[in-house]
């Protein structure tokens, strides 16, 4: 069907802006008529165009009416004054014929405002095209506008016995390179990265993506006792550490709070990880899983003792694929 193919599109555009443009989500949008694609755009940045208007600034001359055209976007044109003026009105003063979107705006305050607002003008609405991929694409945001706390992918590199570690905390490399890659693309696409003061104290790792692409994640440390010379203290970034100690539902409420972040990679170890999941503060899982057995004195992927099958998570996995000899199998909370 032509509105799935073209809204694929759009979702696809909007990705480009995925770690950008914080405290928005990001939005794709693509303008056909007569089933050809004459503009596209996405959003940036927070406080730059949105993507509808990205998208229909970048037209050429046309001289069809628009009036036979469709703007495709991932998400329901937004109808309100913020740091840019609303969607709705340059959709409607380019003449638009037909607006067809994946999700419908979340924030209770204007949900379905924006789509009221063109069909009164008369122009032909169409909501819930892809719905499933566009909601996936915004799921960081829909949860920190719908409950003020960010969206938390615990990604694990680990052996097929389950281990982060040997036992005297070597971790490189479990993981090859594709899967290394993968993580680089998943920390472009996260607000923040965290892990706990252990793996600072083992690793001292950068956490930055590389190449950063434009992005600029917080990195955020949970406990004490990081060592003065650690890296996230003291490099290029360090203004963007965050030592958090303590509840970790109050840790991940403040980066929302204060810092307006909506999705975060915790790349562990093992008590971090375990207390998140405790706490069932976990959206996504991530397992990065090496074909490599380690042995029981290894380091575990979560650090929980004292399970029985009353008490276990139950997950769902969501998809399976291969990275070079490792398998990457995502998973979500079941309900």
């Amino acid at each position: 069907m032509p509105d799935e193919k073209f809204m694929l599109r759009a979702i696809a555009l909007a990705k480009m802006g995925e770690g950008l443009t914080r405290p928005n989500p990001p939005v794709g949008a693509v303008l056909v008529v007569e089933n050809h694609i004459v503009a596209e755009g996405w959003h940036h940045k927070a406080g730059e165009d949105h993507a509808e208007r990205d998208c229909l600034k970048k037209l050429p001359p046309i001289s069809a009416c628009l009036k036979n055209a469709t703007l495709y976007v991932t998400l329901e044109p937004c109808s309100t004054h913020g740091r840019t003026p609303p969607c709705t009105d340059i959709i409607l003063e380019k003449g638009i014929g037909r607006v067809v979107v994946s999700v419908k705006d979340l924030n209770p305050k204007h949900a379905g405002r924006g789509l009221d607002l063109l069909a009164e003008a008369g122009v032909e609405v169409v909501s819930g095209v892809c719905e499933a991929d566009g909601r996936e694409l915004i799921a960081p945001f829909e949860k920190f506008i719908t409950t003020g706390m960010p969206y938390v992918t615990l990604k694990l590199a680990s052996t097929l016995d389950g281990r982060i570690a040997d036992r005297n905390g070597d971790s490189k490399w479990i993981t090859g390179t594709a899967a290394r890659e993968r993580v680089q693309q998943m920390r472009r696409r996260s607000d923040a990265i965290m892990v706990g003061a252990g793996t600072i104290r083992a690793d001292d790792p950068s956490l930055l993506p590389r190449p950063d692409e434009g992005r600029m994640p917080f990195r955020v440390v949970i406990g004490d006792s990081i060592p003065s010379g650690s890296r996230v203290l003291n490099d290029e970034a360090a203004e963007r550490t965050l030592l958090y100690r303590g509840n970790l539902a109050a840790a991940l409420r403040d980066l929302a709070e204060n810092h307006d972040v909506m999705h975060v990679l915790c790349e562990g170890g093992g008590k971090l990880a375990a207390g998140l999941v405790a706490a069932g503060l976990v959206d996504e899982y991530a397992f990065f899983v090496a074909p490599k057995l380690m042995g029981a004195d290894g380091l575990p992927n979560f650090g929980k003792i004292g399970g029985n099958m009353a008490n276990v998570t139950n997950l769902m996995f969501t998809s399976v694929e291969q990275l070079g000899d490792d398998v990457l199998i995502k998973a979500k909370p079941r309900g």
